[in-house]
């Protein structure tokens, strides 16, 4: 079976038990040796299908302690991948790319180096809802995403099958007025309030990853917060 198929396949089974609650928000999952043994695959596929059900919003992995349920039971659309859900589970909402292309730039990385850009939409019905822009290293494999497109539509599994593994990350979250190419791209009125996040994220070696930033109407989204340990 192709290396896809395999951690699609695995993603899938923990899906299933994860939405089912047979693991419950706030459980350990196993280890990466223990789920490749299950499912008879290799460490390098159970961590793509981690980082598939990570970018679906069923678990987030914290860095040396493992990947912890964070699914609370309600109905997630898997395809979204994106950090702040839409506050009605209900609505049908589509993720549409609308650009990978080359960039140089000095601020997004700490340093001036090539990197890639990849702007989104989510549009619920015909009314965009969200735009969000992420900057990725133009190394290796990701060099080619302007000709071959993200994988399964998944940044973070891009980043995985290029070998980047986000390990911790700052965000900012403020709201500010759209300007006038914003609100024109977002189907509104020039100065309309939306909320702004930014997020830089690093892997465990402190390596840029991946800096993206994000508007997204206060009427769909909310931001949920969980502290102490699972």
């Amino acid at each position: 079976m192709a290396e896809g198929l395999k951690h699609e396949r695995v993603a899938a089974v923990l899906g299933r038990e994860i939405r089912a609650e047979l693991v419950r928000r706030g459980a350990r999952l196993p280890g990466e040796v223990e789920l490749a043994r299950r499912f008879g695959v290799s460490r390098n596929t159970v961590r793509a299908a981690l980082a598939q059900l990570t970018e679906d919003g069923l678990i987030s992995t914290r860095s040396g302690k493992g990947s912890f349920v964070v699914f609370d039971g309600r109905p997630l659309d898997g395809r979204l991948g994106w950090t702040h859900a839409p506050v009605d589970r209900d609505l049908a909402v589509e993720l549409r790319t609308i650009r990978i292309a080359h960039e140089q730039t000095s601020h997004r990385s700490d340093r001036t180096e090539k990197l890639v850009v990849i702007e989104r939409l989510q549009v619920a019905g015909n009314k965009p809802i969200a735009w969000e822009r992420s900057w990725v290293p133009a190394l290796d494999s990701l060099r080619e995403l302007p000709k071959r497109g993200l994988v399964n539509d998944s940044i973070a599994l891009t980043l995985t099958r290029a070998g980047l593994h986000p390990d911790h990350c700052q965000q900012r979250l403020r709201g500010r007025a759209l300007d006038a190419t914003e609100a024109k791209l977002l189907k509104r009125r020039t100065g309309t309030w939306f909320l702004h996040t930014e997020r830089t994220s690093w892997t465990a070696d402190d390596r840029f990853a991946e800096y993206a930033e994000c508007l997204l109407d206060p009427s769909y989204f909310e931001l949920s917060l969980d502290y102490g340990t699972a």
